[in-house]
């Protein structure tokens, strides 16, 4: 299991990513919104392909589904959508698992 600094590490990294992002198609305006788009799309697609977001691989873990599937697909898009709202993806359990991942059955663990 994934301890919660590296989840929050990984978390800031892709915040940071998805405002560089966005800055390039609204600068010199500030990104405003349009980071949370890039930063919900960049989590659906990359979580849901290759099990971690850029900023999760830069810190050595990933998105690993439950039950026997290889990939989280689809389930990426409730999981982004519960990390959203913040207080799931830091409410644990005994596991340290969030309820965005019991909900989507999935589990955050290291990968170094």
């Amino acid at each position: 299991m994934a301890p919660l600094n590296l989840r929050a590490g990984g978390f800031v990294i892709d915040i940071a990513l998805s405002f560089l992002v966005a800055w390039l198609f609204t600068s010199p305006d500030l990104p405003k919104n349009w980071s949370l788009v890039v930063w919900a799309a960049m989590t659906v697609v990359t979580v849901g392909v290759f099990g971690f977001t850029p900023g999760q691989f830069a810190v050595g873990i990933r998105v690993a589904p439950l039950g026997g599937r290889r990939l989280v697909g689809p389930w990426s898009v409730p999981r982004t959508l519960l990390t959203f709202l913040v207080v799931p993806a830091v409410w644990l359990d005994d596991d340290g698992r969030g309820l965005h991942d019991r909900a989507c059955r999935t589990v955050v663990v290291r990968t170094r």
